[in-house]
């Protein structure tokens, strides 16, 4: 009977202590004291030598636990793990405080790319645009085991959203770099070559040919009255079908244009910047999301345990019902109640199983993984950390860390050098001009003819009509948007941080209360089925311990999972956790 009841316990398990005795549970669940909120180095060293004392305590009481309870009950007192930290609740100062060693139990830190070990089939396919075509493309091959720390790691490699925000920050970088182009001069070449026969110049070429026939004859008549000898000069006119080479090459630099230039590099640098942050906000963001699906996996898998243990416990009922029916000590009520008992049980522990399958599925999804494999959980459900900061301090790091804030900052710093170049049209620009250009016409007698020019440019848009006073105007008002979209975002920061800090309080609270739930009902459900066994409880009764055991179970579960998501949303509310 002790052994049915014992293996529902969930598998739940202290983060750092990895000891579980009923003694060390009731004792942090009666204690009321706190620490301060500035912990000395003595005092660490005083924690931490208090806390290897319970545990040796704990360490002897477990036999003597495990001789009163069984095997069965042995492996759930493993699995059931106590926990060993105070809650702290100040005057002015709100903290979550372990018992022992406050350095050991510090908050889960971001690790750098690559220090997680990721197997390479786990990546996928390099070629974005590829889509199975075939049924057998999509069919599940492999089952792989995922750390939460594994799932973040691939997740910061093949999420799709990180990895366009980083080609968009990639973007940004080559329009910083268009920008910075008009700090150098522009040059530009031309080049022409022009050939054809026109009608024209068909009539233009004969003409001159008679004349210069006539010219000849002339000078040859006037040679011959003369006694000269006369001497034909050669032909200069071209065929009217030449070809013809003209080219220009130009040189042109802004030197002075009213600030535009410096302004327009600016607003690029603030865009790559704002670019850049947003990769950041979203890999928080990331982090958060993955955690978040990974303890619904994590939840669902406890809830389809809780189920079979549930189903479990309902068929030793059904067959208690059975056997007390048989012996003339029962009655075909009581066995009707234990047989729509399992069924509901069975019917609980179908959608359960529907429900884990949904969310491995749903991570998968976020991780990219490839087409044939899925995923399970490989953490236990424990504690994933402490917060060890008071909430005021929370709150003026989150101030100090997200990336959101300063992004409505660039944001501001954008509109304020987009007004600047929108005022710089109305001022002169002034450019300093090269120009050399040549020409060649094949066959026309003459040789290559080049020249070239130097000089200034100026420009100045008297009047324009208020335009550029109105595109001031709009970026004026667009720093003021962003200004007010920074307050907002500010408030609406210190209320995740707020409202984090506050769960996580409360969750804490609950995973002690929860966890004395699941000893009780256990204790309750074993008493129930000793009374019915010896026919002075009802079938009634074993049902009603049996439903509140099932949901202790649950309770205890959501309580460290959702104890767990508070802790992930208060680490993205206050983000940039440092590096061990």
């Amino acid at each position: 009977m002790s052994a049915i009841v014992c293996a529902g316990m969930p598998r739940i398990a202290n983060a750092k202590s990895g000891v579980a005795s009923p003694e060390s549970s009731s004792e942090a669940m009666k204690s009321n004291q706190s620490l301060p909120a500035v912990v000395q180095k003595s005092d660490l060293l005083l924690s931490n030598q208090r806390h290897k004392e319970e545990q040796r305590k704990a360490d002897r009481e477990l036999p003597l636990l495990e001789s009163a309870t069984g095997r069965s009950g042995r492996q759930s007192d493993r699995n059931i793990k106590a926990l060993t930290s105070n809650h702290q609740v100040t005057k002015n100062r709100r903290s979550l405080s372990p018992t022992n060693n406050l350095m050991a139990q510090n908050l889960p830190v971001k690790r750098p790319p690559g220090a997680v070990p990721i197997p390479n089939y786990l990546t996928p396919n390099p070629n974005p645009l590829q889509f199975p075509t075939r049924p057998e493309e999509v069919n599940i091959e492999l089952t792989q085991p995922l750390t939460l720390e594994q799932a973040i790691e691939l997740a910061e490699r093949n999420n799709r959203p990180l990895q366009v925000a980083r080609l968009q920050a990639e973007q940004a970088q080559a329009q910083l770099r268009e920008a910075r182009a008009a700090l150098y001069p522009t040059v530009d070449l031309n080049a022409d070559v022009q050939g054809g026969r026109s009608a024209e110049n068909e009539f233009g070429f004969e003409r001159d040919q008679r004349r210069r026939e006539r010219e000849i004859d002339a000078a040859r008549e006037a040679a011959r009255q003369r006694g000269e000898t006369f001497v034909e000069p050669p032909e200069q006119l071209s065929e009217p079908g030449a070809l013809s080479l003209s080219g220009t090459i130009q040189a042109q630099y802004s030197l002075v244009d009213g600030g535009r230039r410096n302004a327009q590099i600016r607003a690029a640098q603030e865009r790559l910047r704002s670019a850049q942050l947003a990769v950041e906000a979203l890999s928080e963001q990331t982090r958060l999301d993955v955690s978040n699906a990974y303890y619904d996996l994590q939840l669902a898998d406890e809830q389809v345990r809780i189920a079979e243990s549930a189903v479990r416990n309902a068929q030793q009922s059904l067959r208690d019902a059975i056997a007390l029916e048989q012996a003339g000590l029962g009655t075909r009520f009581d066995t009707l109640r234990a047989q729509v008992q399992l069924a509901n049980q069975n019917q609980l522990l179908v959608t359960n199983r529907a429900q884990q399958q949904v969310n491995r599925r749903q991570l998968a999804q976020i991780l990219s993984l490839p087409q044939s494999i899925n995923i399970v959980a490989a953490d236990p459900v424990e504690i994933a950390g402490l917060w060890n900061l008071t909430l005021e301090e929370s709150i003026v790091r989150a101030f100090q860390n997200r990336a959101e804030l300063e992004q409505q900052l660039a944001q501001r710093n954008v509109a304020e050098q987009q007004r600047r170049v929108a005022l710089a049209t109305r001022r002169p620009q002034v450019s300093l001009v090269a120009n050399y250009n040549l020409l060649d016409r094949f066959n026309d007698g003459f040789g290559l003819a080049d020249g070239y020019t130097v000089g200034a440019r100026l420009n100045w848009n008297l009047f324009d009509g208020g335009a550029a006073r109105a595109r001031a105007a709009q970026e004026e008002a667009n720093i003021e948007i962003a200004e007010t979209q920074f307050a907002d975002r500010r408030n609406l920061i210190r209320f995740q941080v707020e409202q984090a800090f506050y769960n996580l309080n409360a969750n804490f609270q609950n995973i002690q209360t929860a966890r004395l739930a699941v000893t009780q009902a256990a204790e309750a459900l074993r008493l129930a089925r000793l009374r019915f066994q010896a026919g002075v409880g009802t079938q009634t009764e074993v049902i009603d311990a049996e439903n509140d055991l099932t949901e202790a179970q649950g309770n205890l579960v959501r309580a460290v999972i959702d104890y767990n998501r508070s802790l992930a949303t208060l680490t993205r509310s206050v983000s940039n956790i440092p590096l061990p």
